[in-house]
């Protein structure tokens, strides 16, 4: 298997599986009625646990100043918009099928800020992307409609 191939596998169909069956926990959660802050404070203890255990057995304490700033971005991105979603599930008794297409739309903002901020239009097949998009958009406005 390819380098690159192996980096879609690793990077991209696992992390698909793993957050898909992590969004059916996080629907269970909030049917089991936990609270938001409760259910945030559980998900970064395993998150530590987990960054210690990975720090341990990679042996790779590598930080930088840079790289811990723009850590604490994503965390405090992540948890407002894990919050949110928490939020409709909770209180607005949303069905997680519809939400994780909607939320998953983030792919378009990664997508423009990968290409233009990031500079990835270089090395990528720009109207590949541009069409992916536009699926990812059908695919959202499909399941944001999907109810009877």
């Amino acid at each position: 298997m390819s380098k690159s191939t192996l980096a879609l596998f690793v990077g991209g169909f696992l992390p698909a599986i793993l957050f898909g069956m992590s969004s059916i926990c996080q629907k269970t959660a909030a049917r089991a009625g936990v609270g938001i802050g409760p259910y945030l404070i559980t998900i970064g203890t395993i998150v530590l646990l987990a960054g210690i255990t990975t720090t341990f057995v990679q042996s790779d304490t590598t930080t930088t100043r840079e790289g811990v700033a723009w850590a604490c971005g994503y965390a405090i991105l992540w948890s407002f918009g894990i919050s949110c979603v928490a939020i409709a599930l909770a209180r607005y008794d949303a069905n997680i099928s519809q939400l994780v297409p909607i939320y998953n739309l983030n792919t378009l903002v990664a997508i423009a800020i990968g290409l233009v901020a990031l500079g990835e239009w270089r090395e990528v097949v720009p109207w590949r992307i541009v069409v992916g998009a536009a699926l990812a958009v059908a695919g959202g406005v499909l399941a944001a409609t999907a109810t009877r």
